[in-house]
């Protein structure tokens, strides 16, 4: 792509160079040079001197950084931020920006991990179409309790925690988690699998690499 993108570019200068010496020099009401247009639309400007908005590297844990991050734009309200976004909605609104990033962490290495779906979408709809409830990976999603969205303000603060793991965050605080629990509870897994940390009412565990057949 970018030796054809040069090899375009040289073209063109090459071509703009022949056709500005075959200009006789004292033509009056000469047109201004319009702008190069490379492919699909796209001008050089576009493609080289377009400045890219980064996800931040530097995420500061904090209702305050979450309020100060603008409202996700409509272009970037994909499936995987849907998803994402509900997940967090349900599982960890009333958590802390830290506890909310470190269930959103879990659903990401979920779906980098091979004993998982390989999407954000899979991972939080994994075992739904058995029908039967509780037997989820995400029990608000088999509770037989309805998936409404009832408090905007929140839906929209853990959208933003979405888009920006969805957006290459760094995903520091677990430790390489799979799997989390409220303190409330402990289900068997919790005493094979390695616990990574806690935060807030949750604690984070990693899959072992391999698990015990005994």
């Amino acid at each position: 792509m970018r030796q054809l993108i040069v090899s375009v570019i040289a073209f063109a200068l090459t071509a703009g160079l022949a056709s500005a010496e075959a200009t006789p020099s004292n033509v009056k009401n000469k047109e201004k040079p319009r702008q190069l247009v490379l492919f699909d639309g796209k001008s050089l400007r576009d493609i080289f001197g377009a400045k890219k908005k980064r996800t931040p590297t530097e995420i500061s844990y904090s209702r305050a950084f979450i309020d100060s991050q603008p409202k996700v734009a409509e272009e970037h309200r994909t499936a995987e931020w849907q998803c994402l976004s509900e997940a967090l909605y349900f599982e960890a609104r009333g958590e802390s920006v830290k506890g909310q990033f470190a269930v959103a962490e879990v659903i990401m290495n979920r779906s980098d991990h091979a004993s998982f779906p390989d999407s954000v979408c899979g991972v939080i709809n994994q075992g739904t179409a058995s029908g039967r409830k509780y037997q989820c990976q995400f029990t608000y999603n088999c509770d037989g309790i309805s998936n409404k969205i009832r408090e905007q303000g929140a839906y929209e603060r853990v959208g933003k925690v979405a888009h920006l793991l969805l957006g290459g965050a760094p995903k520091q605080l677990t430790d390489g988690a799979t799997h989390y629990h409220t303190k409330a509870v402990n289900p068997r897994w919790a005493r094979v699998f390695p616990r990574t940390t806690t935060i807030g009412v949750h604690h984070f565990y990693r899959m072992p690499t391999r698990l015990s057949q005994n």
